[in-house]
């Protein structure tokens, strides 16, 4: 059957105030526009579904079936435009995000603070997964964007890059004799991320270029891990220098200067093809009008 939506709106509206007039008032339409409409929707449907009284109207037999079932769906229907109205005022919503410990914390993270003091009730899901298998959950439409180190290379996916980032080694005190020209030759002396990292990706690519493969004496899953076990003399890490930053500064650990230090990379937020919320794209544009 092709009815009319509004057809159901007046219809329900009818039943539940058993009077055309109140109707008509509530809905601010005439009283024949509610009559004419009540008519199509009982010819449309074959039945009547109104008795008409000198106090009003009350619903019939096929009329109560027909207004459970309509008014469940108007219900449905007003809600729906509710909270589509909330999440394009960002009122509530959700925004999935794959990112790192490094991108989080050194990219993410001011931008996330400053988005929640704005929009207190948008719910922000983080994942925590390495690039590629963060790229994949991009790539699948299970995230909104990412935030991943480079290098990196994607042409299916909008790159912005946000941030330069530097890999230094370091190393604890009873190893701060180490000479730049030495570190390459330590290498079977590193603690380096695991194998499935970007990050340690891009360090085999840097060390073959260098004429040697790294054999790491420990592989960590993160870059705290890394700092505190050159903190404790136990091999020569590499890491991102913001991670560093606060060890070398309290003398925990040294960064150890090479002859031919490992070149900047960059963080880069990506996008997939797929369309993502409001409140994503709010939350992109601060990162990137940044």
């Amino acid at each position: 059957m092709n009815i009319n939506y509004d057809w159901y709106k007046i219809f329900c509206c009818v039943a539940e105030h058993e009077s055309i007039t109140l109707a008509s008032e509530k809905l601010f339409i005439s009283q024949p526009a509610v009559s004419q409409s009540i008519l199509r929707l009982e010819e449309t449907v074959g039945c009547t579904l109104f008795l008409r009284t000198p106090k009003g109207v009350r619903l019939t037999a096929e009329g109560r079936i027909l207004y459970q079932y309509a008014s469940a769906g108007i219900a449905a229907f007003s809600e729906g435009e509710r909270r589509l109205t909330a999440m394009l005022r960002l009122d509530i919503g959700e925004i999935r995000i794959g990112a790192s410990d490094m991108t989080l914390e050194f990219c993410l993270l001011p931008y996330l603070e400053e988005f929640h003091k704005k929009y207190p009730n948008i719910n922000i899901a983080i994942t925590n997964h390495s690039t590629p298998q963060t790229l994949q959950l991009l790539k699948q439409g299970k995230i909104d964007f990412a935030a991943v180190s480079g290098p990196l290379s994607s042409p299916e996916l909008d790159l912005f890059p946000v941030r330069q980032i530097r890999d230094i080694f370091i190393c604890g005190e009873k190893m701060q004799t180490i000479k730049a020209d030495q570190v390459f030759d330590l290498k079977d002396h590193l603690i380096l991320l695991e194998n499935n990292t970007s990050t340690r990706q891009f360090l085999n690519h840097e060390f073959r270029k260098r004429g040697f493969t790294a054999t790491p004496k420990f592989e960590l899953a993160t870059s705290p891990q890394i700092v505190s076990f050159a903190a404790r003399n136990m091999g020569i890490g590499c890491v991102v220098s913001d991670f560093a930053k606060n060890a070398i500064a309290n003398g925990e650990v040294y960064e150890v200067k090479v002859s031919d230090p490992l070149p900047s990379r960059q963080i880069y937020v990506v996008q997939g093809a797929d369309l993502h919320s409001k409140a994503a794209d709010m939350l992109l544009q601060m990162i990137l009008s940044k």
